[in-house]
């Protein structure tokens, strides 16, 4: 049984990770929300998930480095000057960070990277994502690991190949892009979509998350896979060896 730590307790996904962990019996000892800090609590943790925010990031890894824990990031709307505290922080922790804990979403991953390779270049990548009206940050973190898997596979850089401000008279589809569509509405959790358009045929690759309780057991099984590991950064594909 470890010692779970919750950054973002209070929210929906905190509350779900809190059952899911309480669900494989392990103990939630720590939750941590605004203002908390997290230094003098994580002691008591052999754990840390992290579902805050962007602007805590800084100050949930230097707590997880003085504690000597490992910490599991799932806190989406991250940009570049995050992923350099993300790699600084691997330097003395184990760190595992992504845009998505499902488990589905991450073999959907592996199999997006797979044909993209596969395909020619002249098969057109687009990814479409839906959430529910709460959502703050487009496209989704999990699109935008779909399209990093993408762009992996052709050897480009997703930040220089992506497309997702298409509006008014935009011209013919830019050779290469990758280009992303959003919807939002409703309670829907997560749809996601990676579609192949090549020359009278295409292939869609999907992933439909009916309930968060996908996230937070996903979330919980990567934080297991944490315990023990040297520090380095990690991936979920690294939690389901692929």
């Amino acid at each position: 049984m470890a010692q779970f730590g919750i950054i973002g307790h209070k929210g929906r996904m905190g509350q779900a990770i809190a059952a899911a962990i309480e669900e494989k019996g392990h103990d939630f000892r720590v939750g941590v929300d605004m203002g908390g800090d997290p230094k003098p609590l994580l002691d008591q943790c052999d754990v840390v998930v992290d579902f805050s925010s962007p602007a805590a990031l800084k100050t949930n890894l230097e707590a997880a480095k003085a504690a000597g824990i490992p910490i599991l990031i799932g806190t989406t709307g991250l940009e570049e000057e995050h992923f350099v505290l993300l790699a600084e922080a691997s330097k003395a922790i184990p760190v595992l960070q992504t845009g998505n804990t499902s488990l589905g979403v991450t073999l959907l991953a592996h199999l997006v990277k797979e044909a993209a390779a596969a395909l020619d270049p002249d098969w057109d990548i687009e990814v479409l994502e839906m959430h529910h009206r709460m959502k703050v940050d487009a496209p989704s973190g999990t699109a935008k690991l779909l399209g990093e898997a993408a762009a992996e596979a052709r050897g480009v850089d997703l930040s220089d190949a992506m497309d997702s401000g298409r509006h008014g008279q935009t011209g013919a589809r830019r050779e290469g892009a990758i280009g992303f569509a959003t919807l939002r509405g409703g309670t829907v959790a997560g749809e996601h979509s990676v579609i192949f358009a090549g020359l009278e045929e295409r292939i869609t690759l999907s992933h439909s998350a009916e309930n968060r309780m996908i996230f937070a057991r996903g979330a919980v099984r990567g934080a297991e896979w944490l315990l023990g590991k040297a520090a380095g950064r990690y991936s979920m594909e690294d939690v389901l060896d692929l």
